[in-house]
């Protein structure tokens, strides 16, 4: 049976720290989303979402995007069941069940960052980013967060992350990939160079699989 993780106060860590790794691979990890301080759910990863988390022996961060994510009990021998309750009668009638779930999604790992020296001689991340697997993944326990809109949009000036989320194994990975290219196209507010540059990029790595492509391309509307 996998136990709750231990929750710190709300106020003692930022608003987009919202997991911790519980396992992780060379491609990917998963994370378990750390519980609010009131009754209610984790807040679940959109689907498509990035997040990061840290190789600390590198100080690499490591860029990764969303693509499963549940809410099932901790005990893993007794299955939910439905009870007929409201989230508020929950609330007042049954609040023993927020302690008794957990959330967790997996995110397929498509890039890194790796620290610099800064000119006072600080190391912070910036500069180039790679978009290919890390040395390393993070190492389990390490924090996971959602990243910035800044970050998002600096990684993304390049393309390559495509190939790798059309390849992530037992994901929809078209949906996948139109809902990591809506997300970071929105952020980029809309830049329209950015959007058909992107769909050239898919075009070139599916010209032997039309329908596939026009599957994704159908799914980037606003």
């Amino acid at each position: 049976m996998r136990l709750p993780l231990p929750q710190f106060a709300v106020g003692d860590r930022p608003d987009n720290h919202i997991a911790e790794v519980i396992e992780t691979t060379t491609t990917e990890f998963l994370a378990q989303c750390l519980e609010p301080e009131d009754l209610s759910f984790p807040v679940m990863p959109p689907f498509g979402s990035w997040v990061r988390s840290v190789d600390e022996e590198s100080g690499n961060q490591v860029l990764a995007v969303v693509y499963y994510a549940t809410t099932s009990p901790i005990d893993s021998v007794h299955r939910a069941r439905a009870l007929g309750l409201s989230l508020e009668d929950l609330r007042e009638q049954q609040p023993q069940i927020f302690a008794m779930l957990k959330t967790e999604f997996r995110a397929a790992i498509v890039g890194f960052q790796p620290p610099f020296q800064g000119a006072n001689g600080s190391k912070h991340t910036g500069g180039p980013v790679y978009q290919y697997l890390p040395p390393r993944p993070p190492q389990i326990h390490q924090a996971v967060y959602q990243c910035d809109p800044g970050e998002i949009v600096h990684f993304s000036e390049q393309l390559d992350f495509l190939r790798t989320l059309l390849q992530v194994n037992g994901a929809p990975v078209e949906a996948l990939t139109a809902a990591a290219i809506r997300e970071v196209y929105q952020l980029r507010k809309a830049d329209r160079e950015w959007l058909v540059k992107a769909g050239r990029t898919l075009s070139v790595l599916l010209k032997d699989d039309y329908d596939r492509l026009r599957y994704i391309l159908s799914q980037l509307h606003w």
